[in-house]
């Protein structure tokens, strides 16, 4: 029986890859839309740099969800791996024989 440490495989990157591209999306939507609006320009700076600190905000909010839940995710597969392994020695063991 062979026996190794479980790898990852590069499937999550293509989600990650397409969240950063909305985002950035939706900055430059956001961005664009503000441009073309009718404000003062000294208005226009402050409401965008009202909307980046926010949007900063609540990016750095959802980085540190997703944080904590890869977090959970990744001692909880921990722990069902061990878990199985502890129920499979023994039939290994019998295997070996």
């Amino acid at each position: 029986m062979r026996e190794g440490r479980y790898r990852a495989s590069d499937h999550g990157s293509h989600v990650g890859t397409a969240i950063a591209f909305l985002l950035i999306g939706l900055g430059a939507g956001t961005l664009l839309g503000a441009l073309y609006s009718p404000k003062a320009g000294k208005q226009m700076r402050k409401e965008l740099g009202r909307r980046y600190k926010d949007a900063r905000e609540s990016i750095d909010d959802w980085a540190d969800d997703a944080k904590d839940i890869a977090e959970e995710v990744i001692e909880r597969g921990t722990e069902i791996v061990e878990e199985l392994r502890e129920r499979v020695a023994p039939f290994a063991k019998g295997v070996r024989r």
